[in-house]
């Protein structure tokens, strides 16, 4: 009978120190310590990023492609 107790106790402290192993979130954030902060995400650039996605660059080939004169080069 008192091996059949100190089994279940044995199993119960198993449980909570897993338990307590799993959670790096809980109070004093177990043997690792605190996460240094996230860095922030680099911004994705505002201006379009292929030549032929560009409105400017579109207005300047059609304007050298035409000639002053108007006529095709």
């Amino acid at each position: 009978m008192i091996f059949l107790v100190v089994l279940v106790a044995a199993i119960v402290v198993i449980a909570l120190v897993m338990r307590a192993a799993a959670n790096p979130g809980g109070p004093g954030r177990g043997l690792r310590g605190p996460r240094p902060p996230r860095r922030p995400r680099p911004q994705r650039p505002t201006r379009p990023l292929a030549p032929d996605d560009d409105p400017e660059f579109l207005r300047e080939l059609e304007r050298r492609a035409r000639r002053d004169d108007g006529t095709p080069a």
